[in-house]
């Protein structure tokens, strides 16, 4: 089969993909021409009845709860409309942040609904590509043939739906899902005829082999890697180097627009101090951040050999020069002992938080083979067969996530200790949910304009008719 391209974006009810739940979903199938192909997908899906939202997400997106149960699909019925019709071999799933972002939601609806949470973006051709990396590696380095804005404080931005208007691209009613998955092929479509080479470069870089072939320990030599880590003054560009091993088979990678003398003279309480602070230490005038990061293979990043800097004014452009880099990376690798403390920062921060709920529980581990069947088996399951069967599984979060499966989707099939176990797992989530969600909309009811009263009205009426009523 061809390849071919899907766009898609998600409307949620909050960040956290462990607890929130996608509301809408929207794509549009594209050959690698960008020519549309059959049409789009603009679906709602349903909101169960142990989700509080958060009223500052729905005031963004202008959803309500009510809709999707009128409207949507289940999440067992979307999960297999996703897997049979949109994620189909060779396919290139294409978002704006999505790597970081939708895709999460994604796998954790997948993990929920029994379907395979990773291989819907690797296997049979599969990948998957984020437009937001691209796009600012567009802005640094090869910027003609697009108008870049900047945001009302006058500072370069690259969010959607100033980047259509600052072009002339119509985007009305900027995050709705479908509007937003329109834009974002209109953009890349921008880029693509704007800079192809770079384009179609970054493009191939979606492979993980591709980008370990140009990053990594055993042939280590600088790179020009975009980010979202990095500064905003410089395009989020640096030059970095591959400095030590991370965690999952990854790279660490110094920033070498930085002098590693300082960082090499701390002591080590020093920098496991500058490597652990909080978010509100971060943000402290005086707080020097280590300049490491993890660069994740299989995540898209943007990354080039320093070659692409050779084209035009690209070190003037990010504000660096090949005699500085030179001189950086020499001190690193005259002082390898750096390397190896960074290393054993990286191997001693904590696991993925812990989850208590099997629902959050998806990086806890990999699935054996015994399990694998019978998860197929149970999404494969009509309704009259769920009601009796009870798979023997050898991972122990899959039971109890079986029982939100059926209380979600098939609900009929609980038997009465099913539906008391059910009823207060969820009554303990809501109650968990409860405080932040009254927070938050008593602090909107004081400050919203009328147009989005309904919104808040509507949340009301969903809180009241789902929280249950205390003995």
């Amino acid at each position: 089969m061809a390849q071919t391209f899907f766009f898609y974006d998600l409307e949620t009810s909050g960040l956290n993909p462990r607890e929130d739940r996608i509301m809408q979903f929207a794509g549009q199938r594209t050959d690698l021409n960008l020519n549309l192909i059959g049409e789009p997908y603009n679906i709602l899906v349903t909101l169960c009845d142990d989700t509080l939202p958060s009223p500052d997400a729905l005031m963004v997106t202008g959803i309500t709860p009510q809709q999707t149960v009128s409207d949507g699909y289940s999440e067992a019925a979307f999960a297999n409309l996703f897997s049979e019709e949109i994620a189909t071999p060779d396919t290139i799933m294409v978002g704006f942040n999505n790597i970081r972002f939708d895709d999460e939601f994604i796998r954790h609806l997948l993990w929920r609904n029994f379907h395979d949470p990773y291989s819907w973006s690797w296997q049979d051709g599969r990948s998957r590509w984020d437009m937001l990396d691209v796009v600012r590696m567009t802005r640094a380095l090869r910027s003609e043939g697009v108008i870049w804005p900047t945001d009302d404080k006058g500072e370069p931005s690259n969010r959607l739906e100033l980047l259509t208007k600052a072009n002339n691209i119509v985007h009305e009613n900027a995050h709705d899902a479908l509007a937003d998955v329109v834009a974002l092929i209109d953009i890349t479509r921008l880029i693509k005829t704007s800079q192809p080479q770079l384009f179609d470069y970054l493009l191939k870089m979606r492979d993980k082999r591709a980008v370990q072939q140009l990053i990594n320990l055993d042939d280590k030599k600088p790179f020009v890697y975009t980010s979202g880590r990095y500064d905003k003054a410089y395009a989020k560009t640096t030059v970095a180097f591959p400095l030590t091993s991370g965690t999952n088979g990854n790279v660490v990678v110094y920033d070498l627009r930085h002098d590693p003398t300082p960082f090499m003279t701390m002591t080590g309480k020093q920098r496991t101090t500058a490597f652990f602070a909080s978010w509100e230490e971060r943000q402290k005038p005086e707080f020097v951040a280590l300049p490491v990061k993890e660069l994740q293979y299989n995540r898209a990043p943007a990354v080039a050999p320093l070659g692409v800097l050779e084209q035009g004014d690209g070190w003037k452009k990010i504000e660096l020069d090949a005699q500085t880099i030179e001189r950086h990376k020499k001190l690193l690798l005259a002082h390898p002992e750096f390397a190896e403390n960074i290393r054993s920062l990286y191997e001693s921060k904590p696991a993925y938080k812990a989850c208590p709920d099997p629902e959050g529980q998806l990086y806890d581990s990999f699935l054996g083979d015994h399990d694998r069947l019978r998860v197929e088996a149970v999404r494969n399951a009509a309704e009259s067969e769920l009601a009796d069967f009870h798979p023997d599984f050898n991972d122990e979060r899959l039971t109890p996530l079986l029982l939100h499966y059926k209380a979600r989707n098939y609900p009929r099939t609980l038997s009465e200790s099913e539906t008391n176990d059910w009823e207060q797992w969820r009554a303990n989530r809501l109650r968990a949910q409860l405080p932040q969600f009254m927070t938050a909309y008593h602090r909107l009811a004081k400050s919203v304009d009328e147009s989005r009263q309904f919104i808040l009205q509507e949340l009301q009426l969903w809180a009241e008719s789902i929280i249950p009523v205390e003995d």
